[in-house]
């Protein structure tokens, strides 16, 4: 492990476990690399002078010319004609948005972008992105009478809208929050997909869905793509809750665009990267060539945090009693004109050896994160197909999730679960379907079937 510390930087520590032991003839090696970031202050993005505090660019709202914010946000509100019903649904999205605002760290460029069938800035409205102080503040939460509900709804257009604020600013940290109450139905799915493969790598987002009316995997396709999170709120009361939770962890990140970079030697393949923790992500097609046998990851935006990847190399089999570097794993951030700056790196080996219970010894993070993808996967399946009607298949599936989720310790997943099939044998994944569903659970265990829970200490 190596530890590389800048000034202006968390400090980033690559902890890399595996079990490097290969029977003769195999190629395949895995290895859990843990990312962890720290020291970089509570206050939310970069320092600032004190001069910045309250002012920024001379073309923002809110200063005259000083230091780049360090970070910017842009508020995307879905106020379509479906935001009216219940009646108080669009009175609780303009009360979250207020609180998000509120949480706005001074110094940081914002934005108020109103959704239905095309973007429209509600504030501060001119193609511009306001510094954030007292009277920005101010002026953003009176201007969200302006949130009204009427429309259709077509999501490609806000994020599209909110990468031209976002675009304007110099911030290292670049995010949105998106809320939406229904699908995507007034562009077509590609004119969304073609929005966020534009997006992608220029900003973060997480997204939400308020009651039950949207489409789930829409709305995590949209925080998978943006490297952000995704989430229900079953009941729009809870929505001032989770926006200021957003909006906090939104302040409380410190460096953006940091890529995870995988070189691997002569006759060696990448055979995928993931992500799968807190979440799964696979970033395995998300590769971008960095040089001579290297390609980069995309990570997004870091504060005080730590997150685990799943990385499996193919390597050309060698001889017992050979070793290698299969893979050097580095985290990087570019500089524009110059090399990339080099946070953190980390080294995965491959021995092979005739030594039996060497090479069959499964590390216990490797183990405990294929565990987890599979949980991810068969609650993903059990769901589509209970969705089909295919009863047997979804029992199958529910059953088999339910008894991983043991296995490894995933209480939130478990609950869950027990909301939808009745549990008969835990341990060996016998259930029943439930007879009737309510669909905000069901949605619930589908938003969340991604989320994972760590490795217990006791397993290090």
């Amino acid at each position: 492990m190596a530890n590389f510390a800048k000034s202006n930087v968390p400090r980033f520590s690559v902890d890399v476990y595996q079990n490097p032991y290969l029977p003769a003839g195999a190629r395949e090696v895995d290895a859990i690399v843990t990312v962890t970031a720290t020291g970089g202050g509570t206050s939310g993005g970069l320092p600032l002078p004190s001069s910045a505090t309250t002012a920024g660019p001379a073309d923002a709202v809110g200063g005259t010319a000083a230091a780049p914010p360090s970070a910017a946000v842009v508020l995307m509100v879905d106020c379509s004609g479906s935001m009216d019903y219940p009646p108080d649904k669009m009175r609780h999205a303009r009360d979250a948005t207020r609180a998000a605002i509120d949480a706005v760290r001074d110094g940081v460029g914002f934005a108020v972008v109103a959704g239905t069938h095309d973007a429209r800035e509600v504030y501060p409205g001119d193609g511009r992105l306001a510094v954030a102080d007292d009277s920005t503040r101010a002026a953003a939460k009176a201007a969200l009478r302006r949130l009204n509900a009427g429309g259709g709804t077509a999501i490609g257009t806000w994020l599209r809208l909110a990468d031209e604020l976002l675009a304007s600013s110099e911030a290292g940290v670049r995010h949105g929050i998106l809320l939406t109450d229904g699908r995507n139905e007034h562009e077509e799915p590609e004119a969304l997909r073609a929005a966020l493969d534009h997006c992608a790598g220029r900003f973060t987002c997480d997204a939400r869905g308020v009651g039950t009316d949207w489409e789930v995997k829409e709305v995590t396709g949209i925080a998978t793509a943006l490297l952000g999170t995704a989430d229900i709120v079953a009941d729009p009361s809870g929505l001032a809750e989770d926006f200021t939770g957003m909006m906090a962890a939104a302040m409380g990140k410190e460096v953006g665009d940091v890529n995870l970079r995988l070189w691997t030697p002569q006759g060696a393949e990448t055979a995928f990267v993931k992500q799968v923790a807190p979440t799964v992500v696979d970033l395995t097609d998300r590769r971008a060539e960095a040089g001579p046998r290297a390609g980069d990851f995309p990570t997004g935006s870091w504060g005080d945090e730590s997150r685990d990847y799943h990385v499996c190399v193919r390597v050309q089999p060698a001889a017992v009693g050979q070793e290698m570097l299969a893979a050097r794993v580095s985290l990087v951030r570019p500089r524009p004109g110059s090399a990339p700056e080099v946070l953190g790196q980390g080294l995965v080996r491959a021995l092979w050896t005739d030594d039996v219970a060497a090479s069959t010894a499964i590390n216990p993070q490797v183990a405990h994160y294929t565990g987890q993808a599979e949980l991810a996967r068969a609650v993903q399946q059990g769901l589509d197909a209970r969705k089909a009607g295919d009863e047997h298949r979804a029992t199958a599936r529910l059953g088999r999730a339910v008894q991983l989720a043991a296995l490894s310790g995933n209480g939130e997943t478990a609950r869950l679960l027990a909301k939808v099939v009745d549990v008969v044998d835990e341990a060996a994944g016998t259930v029943r379907l439930k007879a009737r569903v309510a669909e905000a659970d069901e949605m619930t265990l589908e938003t969340r079937s991604t989320k994972t829970v760590r490795v217990k200490k006791s397993a290090d």
